[in-house]
């Protein structure tokens, strides 16, 4: 199932992003391999979650938000 996601980053700023698996992302994010912004960032942590049926779906509403 498609995911928007978003992290909170240990210097307050927020990131984010959509996923078709959300715990193997985050684990990503967490672990300093899921991406440039939050590598220089952590720790991070998953404030909130969006699931939807198409990964399409999460992609707009991560543009949106």
């Amino acid at each position: 199932m498609p995911h928007m996601y978003i992290l909170e980053c240990g210097d307050g700023s927020f990131y984010v992003g959509s996923s078709w698996n959300l715990e193997f992302r985050v684990a990503q994010h967490v672990s300093g391999v899921g991406g440039a912004y939050t590598s220089k960032r952590q720790p991070v942590r998953l404030v909130y979650c969006e699931n939807f049926d198409r990964i399409d779906e999460a992609y707009a509403r991560e543009k949106q938000v």
